[in-house]
């Protein structure tokens, strides 16, 4: 990212790895800790080199940051901004829409986001094209209350393998995603079947109350019924921490009724925004809101 914007007070420019420890501090006074967020630098290292992370700047000192990534969309390859966040201290002087726009440059592009509850971002984000369609809901529980669904099976797999059946299945290459998720705790790689033919591949990884399962790529010829079930099959295959486990669903995704039914909760939720609500299929996506 060799484009720099300014405006005034502030210089937006593109991250680089000497940028991590700030990153790191404006993500710890937003609010956001721990493993897989912007305070980790192995998951901005990985936006680093597969995505693009632009900082803000003012007086010398970083106080915003943002990324996005390409991922597979319906319409085929979409820009998600995976992160937008400034320090409090420097709310509401701008910070953020001077990062949306050295990030998100052209206003023709298939782009979306999973935005917060922030009073903040969805004015922003609506004001740059983006409408909200459908609550992305944080769902955890006990994956011991999932009944296996007849016909399928799981089986760990690997990284490479995985990324190849979601090749595949959207015509983007995610293996480095699938690496980078296989590393984080208790990482691993899976591949459900039904009727011993691979109809669903993700991943899983987490710590404490965090694992669960972060991304999971299905066959498009899957009906309704065998989009729920790939979801329910790969949940009974975690071992879960101390019996809870967590996905993140579309509200419309067959697979949430029947894990309310089984006594799953919602724990949190955020909102799809997108220039188009195609963009993901909201009846079988099941997205990591860090990567989708």
């Amino acid at each position: 990212m060799a484009r720099m914007t300014t405006t005034p007070g502030l210089t937006v420019r593109g991250a680089t790895a000497g940028d991590l420890d700030a990153i790191a501090r404006v993500a710890e006074a937003a609010g956001q800790r721990g493993e897989w967020t912007g305070a980790d630098p192995a998951y901005v290292g990985h936006l680093l080199r597969y995505g693009q992370i632009a900082v803000a700047i003012d007086d010398d000192e970083i106080v915003g940051f943002g990324a996005t990534r390409e991922i597979a969309g319906r319409a085929g390859v979409t820009s998600m901004l995976c992160d937008l966040f400034v320090d409090p201290a420097h709310h509401g002087r701008g910070c953020g829409r001077a990062l949306l726009t050295q990030l998100w440059p052209e206003q023709t592009t298939a782009r979306m986001t999973f935005s917060s509850q922030h009073p903040h971002a969805l004015p922003l984000y609506t004001s740059v094209g983006l409408d909200a369609w459908w609550p992305l809901l944080y769902l955890t529980g006990d994956p011991r209350t999932v009944r296996p669904p007849a016909g399928w099976t799981v089986e760990l797999s690997s990284a490479d393998a995985v990324g190849a059946f979601e090749v595949g299945w959207t015509g983007l290459d995610r293996t480095a995603d699938h690496h980078a998720w296989t590393r984080r705790p208790n990482g691993l790689a899976l591949v459900a079947a039904l009727d011993g033919q691979p109809r669903a591949a993700g991943a899983a990884a987490g710590e404490g109350a965090g694992f669960g399962l972060v991304h999971l790529a299905s066959d498009p010829r899957l009906t309704d019924a065998q989009a729920a079930d790939a979801v329910l099959a790969a949940l009974t295959a975690l071992d879960g921490v101390e019996g809870h486990a967590q996905v993140c669903l579309p509200a419309p995704h067959p697979a949430v009724r029947p894990l309310l039914a089984a006594g799953w909760r919602t724990a949190d939720m955020d909102v799809f925004m997108a220039t188009r609500v195609d963009l993901l299929h909201a009846r079988r996506a099941v997205p990591s809101p860090a990567l989708a």
